[in-house]
């Protein structure tokens, strides 16, 4: 295992275009590090100057202790799983996960334990001797996984290796992949567009817009804490709210009424004019199924409702509102940089599965103000990011990935090998 430094990496191409742009980021030995974004913020790119599929323009790559910006793929020790599988359709699945070490000339009785070990783990015992042709797209992914388990590599690269699987066989891989990580216990870097997978495998995750990082953190602070606009949209599904806003004091008024800020929040935005309120769909509810204890933390409104949806265990209400042309630009312009469906000016309210709400009806709903997040419409900063908060949130989650990696059993045994990527 070893650690990865990045140190101001840049890759401009010919035509000068920055694809990645002064990124420097350190992911510790062990680490499950995602880097996530919409298409073209330079992911894929970064990954392959990892491994070395790619040049570097400027800045170092440490690996281990080593700066390998000259390194060919195969002299850095590091296995990457392909988003296309990369497996040879005429060699059975025994010879592609074995491929690896034939080339680094391993012995064969090593040859034979460590990929029956990795079949073992994999679930892939009685498909050794089977084409990949005959094999469905989960069990594919699960054997281009064992080829990169058998090295014994430094680091694990994933370039979106679900995208091409189904809904399900993707959420099966997702747990499959946490699994082993931990039981490895091994440097792992994972490319994603795919918030799910961000969200629930890494330890920490690493934002990428237009090639530079707007934010690295545990998923929780990403979520709980966004350092901006861009964040906060890409981050979460329903995604945020974004309602224009006015402050009064401490009392920003807002299309669902005023929302009261506390000395914090109020300080960090006095003195602007118009605002943009950033609000989780769950951080409403049906007012009339509110615990009365809690309702003093928040303020209730009501409102008319376009359309709801039941999805059985959950239920989501639409609520329009009206937005000066400046926020409906920038909320428009946010979802071209977002790769997503456009913002409307309509809020998205997650509202308990038994609510009687109906659309086309007025109804009175409530809001959790503690968790209302104020951004600059111009710079997208956050205002009222409680930074200290967040780093602790990021800290408390890698300390419990480092006990279950502690506590997880042993992984592969074996000597290391080298060879290709």
């Amino acid at each position: 295992m070893a650690s990865i430094e990045m140190k101001d990496i840049v890759k401009q191409y010919g035509d000068g275009f920055p694809a990645v742009n002064g990124v420097s980021l350190d992911i510790a030995d062990g680490e499950f590090m995602i880097l996530v974004g919409p298409s073209g913020c330079g992911k894929s790119t970064l990954l392959r100057m990892i491994v070395g599929l790619e040049d570097i323009t400027s800045g170092d790559m440490v690996i281990g202790g080593t700066r390998v910006n000259d390194k060919a793929p195969r002299d850095r020790n590091l296995s990457m799983v392909f988003q296309n599988y990369a497996l040879y359709p005429h060699m059975s699945v025994y010879e592609n996960i074995a491929f690896p070490l034939r080339l680094a000339k391993t012995p064969d009785d090593q040859v034979d334990r460590l990929v029956k070990e990795a079949a073992d783990v994999l679930e892939l015992h009685e498909h050794l001797e089977r084409k990949p042709a005959n094999l469905s797209g989960g069990q594919r992914q699960r054997v281009a996984m064992g080829r990169a388990i058998v090295r014994q590599a430094e680091a694990f690269l994933f370039d979106e290796p679900l995208s091409n699987l189904d809904a399900k066989l993707r959420g099966q891989m997702r747990t499959e992949i946490a699994r082993l990580q931990r039981r490895l216990g091994i440097t792992t870097v994972y490319v994603t567009h795919d918030q799910t997978e961000a969200m629930t495998l890494g330890d920490r995750v690493c934002v990428l817009r237009k090639g530079s990082i707007q934010q690295v953190a545990s998923p929780r602070e990403l979520y709980e804490q966004p350092v901006n606009l861009f964040v906060a949209g890409f981050i979460g599904s329903p995604p945020m709210n974004f309602l224009p806003a006015t402050v009064q004091g401490s009392t920003l008024q807002t299309p669902f009424g005023p929302v009261e800020l506390d000395e914090r929040r109020a300080a960090a935005v006095a003195g602007r004019d118009l605002l943009l309120v950033g609000i989780r769909p769950e951080y409403f509810e049906d007012a009339s199924l509110v615990d009365e204890a809690k309702k003093h933390v928040g303020t209730t409104f009501t409102a008319k409702v376009d359309v709801t949806e039941w999805l059985g265990d959950q239920q989501y209400a639409y609520i329009p509102y009206e937005a000066p042309d400046q926020i409906r630009t920038r909320l428009r312009d946010l979802s071209k940089e977002l790769d997503s469906e456009e913002l409307r000016t309509q809020a998205i309210v997650s509202i308990d599965s038994t609510s009687r709400i109906r659309e086309g009806r007025e109804a009175e709903f409530w809001l959790d103000t503690r968790k209302v997040h104020v951004f600059d419409p111009e710079t997208g900063e956050n205002l009222t990011r409680d930074a200290e908060a967040g780093a602790e949130l990021t800290r408390m989650a890698v300390e419990d990935r480092e006990e279950q990696v502690a506590e997880a059993s042993g992984g592969l045994t074996g000597d290391r090998s080298s060879g290709a990527a």
